[in-house]
This record gives C-alpha cells, sequence and structure tokens, in this order.
C-alpha cells in the first residue's frame, strides 16, 4: 500500500497560471527579468515574451519554442542570482497577487485529505516556490536540464503541455502503484483549452477562470465553471 497522501481517496489536480493566479508565472518572470536587465536586449526580450503568449493563448505553440525563449533566459545566469532574483520577483510580482479566493480552493481540498499536485506547463524553477506559497507539496511541471551547475537552456524529459500533463501525471502516480482509476473522485482546475487532454482524464473537470473557448467547450459538455476572479 502506498503512503499517506497518495492512499488518499481523492486526488485534486490545479493549473496554475490564470488558473490559481491572475496571471502567467512564465511570462511574468521573463518580463521581470527583462524590466531588470537580465535577460539580455530588453525590447527584443520584451517583444519575443508577447509573441509566445500570443501563440500560446492560439494553441499553436510548442514546449520546444517556449522552452527556447524560457529555459534560454535560465540558461543565461549563475543559479545563485537566479535564486536571489527569484526572491525578488515573488515579492514584487507573485505574493501579491495571490488571491484569497484561490487560496481558500486549495486549502479546502487539502483540508479534506485530497491529495492535491499542481501540475503546470511553466517551468519548475519558476513554480516551486509558488506551490510552497500555496502549501502544495507536489508540483509537476516542465523540468529544466541542469548540467554542471548551470542550467542547460534545454528541457529535462516530458514537457508538462497538453497531453503531456496525463503522461506526466500517470508517471507520477504509477511510480506509487497509483493510477487516477484508483481515486473514487479526481479534480482538475484549468483555464486553458490546452488542458483539454487532462481534463479529460478526471472526474470533475472544472474550467475555472477559463478562456472564451473553454468556457463554450464546458459548457457543451456539462463540464462545471468556476470563476475565481473578476
Amino acid at each position: 500500500m502506498s503512503a499517506f497522501p497518495f492512499d488518499a481517496r481523492r486526488i485534486a489536480l490545479f493549473d496554475l497560471d490564470h488558473t490559481l493566479l491572475p496571471l502567467d508565472s512564465d511570462y511574468q518572470w521573463a518580463e521581470f527579468l527583462a524590466d531588470t536587465g537580465r535577460a539580455g536586449d530588453r525590447e527584443a526580450a520584451l517583444a519575443r515574451n508577447v509573441e509566445l503568449m500570443h501563440r500560446y493563448n492560439a494553441g499553436n505553440l510548442t514546449a520546444d519554442e517556449s522552452a527556447a525563449f524560457m529555459l534560454g533566459l535560465l540558461a543565461r545566469s549563475a543559479p545563485a542570482d537566479l535564486a536571489v532574483w527569484h526572491e525578488d520577483y515573488m515579492r514584487d510580482v507573485i505574493r501579491p497577487a495571490i488571491r484569497p479566493e484561490a487560496r481558500q480552493l486549495v486549502d479546502r481540498h487539502l483540508a479534506d485529505g485530497d491529495l492535491v499536485a499542481i501540475v503546470t506547463a511553466t517551468n519548475t524553477f519558476v513554480t516551486a516556490p509558488i506551490a510552497r506559497a500555496f502549501g502544495v507539496q507536489y508540483l509537476l511541471g516542465t523540468d529544466a536540464e541542469y548540467l554542471n551547475g548551470r542550467y542547460t537552456g534545454r528541457i529535462h524529459g516530458t514537457p508538462c503541455f497538453r497531453e503531456g500533463k496525463v503522461t506526466r501525471v500517470t508517471a507520477w502516480l504509477a511510480s506509487q502503484g497509483r493510477s487516477l482509476a484508483d481515486y473514487e473522485q479526481s479534480w482538475f482546475y484549468s483555464d486553458s483549452m490546452n488542458d483539454v487532454p487532462l481534463l479529460e482524464a478526471v472526474t470533475h473537470p472544472v474550467a475555472t477562470n477559463p478562456s472564451p473557448a473553454l468556457r463554450a467547450l464546458s459548457q457543451a459538455r456539462g463540464w462545471a465553471v468556476t470563476d475565481l476572479f473578476e
């Protein structure tokens, strides 16, 4: 038998950006680095960041294309410097953006004894401190390759993006001898059409602050819709 909390009867999975946060943590991290002179040419970095966000929202951005820019930002600098900058980023950008409604939703699942995880396409360097700020122990995100004391700018393993989220959740649970089917009830909260594969895999898909396309799909399929943010 797997050790608690994997032997919980229910599991709750959360997307992060525009779901628990009213912003995109990857986009804001890149903008933070650009605005503080840590991303090379400021205007070029800001323009590339906007382009990638538009393509993500349109559903035509690949994980490799995103990584070339986002993980490339990590490869530019020493990890010790990145860690210091991330503390400033948490203080100035992320913590002020964490809304009580989002924290209460996570806390409710934790208080009910559910197995809770954040499952996000954003890389784990950026998101690990954010998961801790929500009190969530388990984080599945896109992992940045790290060799010889530096980030390489490449993805390590399967990116946690689109169908890759299902792959990563399946592998994570299998490592504990479990599967989604072992849980009496399963939730996934997300705002994005990119997350339809994992929304389809749980018993309780919840479109959370959904994009217009996901809102329409959810209404057509009878999925729950919740708006945490105005």
